[in-house]
C-alpha cells in the first residue's frame, strides 16, 4: 500500500536514528517500527486479578440488612439523602 504521511519532527528524528542504526531503508525501518508498536499494544502482559475479600459487617444493630438503602438509613437516619 502506498500512502503519504506527515510525521511529526520529533518522530522523524527518532525514525532516522533507528534507520541509521539498523542500516535499513526508510521504508523497512518505518514498517519494522510500526509492526513492533502494533504487536506490543495487545501484549502488555498478564493483568493482575482484582480480588475482593468479603468481610462480615457487624453493624452493632443486631440485624442483617438485605438492602443497602435500609442499612444507610439505620446508620445515618432517615434524612441521609
Amino acid at each position: 500500500m502506498r500512502t503519504t504521511l506527515t510525521i511529526d519532527d520529533d518522530i522523524a528524528v527518532l525514525v532516522e536514528q533507528e534507520r541509521r542504526r539498523s542500516g535499513d531503508s526508510l521504508k523497512r525501518t518505518v514498517n519494522t517500527l510500526l509492526r513492533r508498536g502494533l504487536n506490543s499494544h495487545g501484549n502488555a502482559g498478564p493483568k493482575k486479578t482484582f480480588v475482593v475479600t468479603p468481610i462480615a459487617m457487624n453493624t452493632g444493630l443486631g440485624t442483617r440488612y438485605q438492602k443497602v438503602e435500609d442499612l444507610i438509613e439505620a446508620l445515618e437516619g432517615p434524612m441521609h439523602r
